[in-house]
């Protein structure tokens, strides 16, 4: 039997529905309207379609939602400057400086000068110590980790005392998301392994596996014979691996591949996200979210 396919773009939507709701009780009955602005610095194409992408979804929630685009050439002093000014700004409670930045500007410093209560990105330093400790201390979860939280959580799979295994140990994915499902709480509460490309017998420790997450940005790294029989599959791996022509348009479009051997994987898990399809939807929803969060938090709104 066919491993049940987990929608990221269903759960997506679903997720999007709630906090509309969420955000029309919050404008209705406290006058509070949740603030974004995204920051982009010059006209990287891949940058812009992912600002557009966030910007877009933010109007659709009735966010006051602000795109600051600034040119290539703007000053590290002035980029600070601008970051300063929306920290301050009551009306903005999410704050996203859209990476790479150009080369004559020291992101981490830019990235740190972001308000740890605004940083609905989760990376800010103070945010990743308050997802270490946990519980209540834990502020904004980063966004595609949280929302790999959300499919497992949502497909229905019981996370309490699940064996995880994680592959890959990236500051973006590997790490954050192991923290995340070893706390004590709901949808978590899990017995995490970390691996990676360098682990010895990297298979041995998959096979254990009652919900496998990869991201390690191997394509077909992970073998179906690695995959323990009705397990979650979670691949984060988006990997551009040639091109084809589109049968819509007509244009040459990337062929995506994720981390796991798909075709093959699904007969065996028993539930398994798709690439693309899968992790990738989740990540912006899980950023409204957070900024939602924010919201709430500096209204004072339970």
């Amino acid at each position: 039997m066919s491993a049940k396919i987990i929608s990221g773009k269903d759960i997506a939507a679903q997720i999007r529905e709630e906090l509309k709701k969420e955000v029309e009780e919050m404008k209705e009955k406290h006058n509070v309207i949740p603030g974004l602005v995204t920051i982009l610095v010059g006209e990287n194409p891949a940058s812009i379609s992912y600002v557009t992408g966030k910007q877009k979804t933010a109007h659709e929630l009735g966010f006051n939602s602000i795109q600051d685009d600034q040119p290539e050439d703007i000053s590290e002093e002035d980029l600070l400057a601008l970051v300063d000014k929306y920290n301050k700004d009551p009306q903005i409670h999410g704050i996203l400086v859209q990476l790479p930045l150009p080369k004559h500007i020291d992101e981490k410093k830019v990235l740190n000068a972001i308000d740890p209560d605004k940083d609905v990105d989760g990376f800010h330093p103070v945010n990743v110590g308050r997802l270490m400790i946990g519980g209540k201390e834990a502020k904004f979860l980063p966004c595609t980790p949280a929302g790999i939280q959300e499919l497992i959580v949502r497909s229905g799979f019981e996370t309490k005392g699940a064996e995880v295994v994680v592959v890959g140990r990236s500051n973006i994915v590997g790490k954050p998301i192991a923290n995340i499902m070893l706390q004590k709480g709901e949808g978590a509460n899990s017995t995490v392994t970390v691996v990676h490309t360098g682990t010895k017998n990297l298979d041995e420790h998959c096979k254990r596996a009652d919900i496998l997450i990869v991201a390690a940005g191997v394509p077909g790294l992970v073998k179906p014979e690695w995959i323990k029989p009705g397990s979650c599959v979670i691949d984060v791996g988006v990997n551009r691996v040639g091109e084809k022509k589109s049968e819509k348009t007509g244009k040459m479009i990337a062929i995506l591949r994720g981390d796991v051997d798909f075709e093959a994987a699904k007969e065996i898990a028993g539930a398994i996200t798709p690439v693309p399809g899968g992790v990738g939807p989740m990540t912006i929803t899980m950023l409204m979210k957070n900024t939602v969060k924010s919201a709430k938090t500096s209204a004072g709104i339970e």
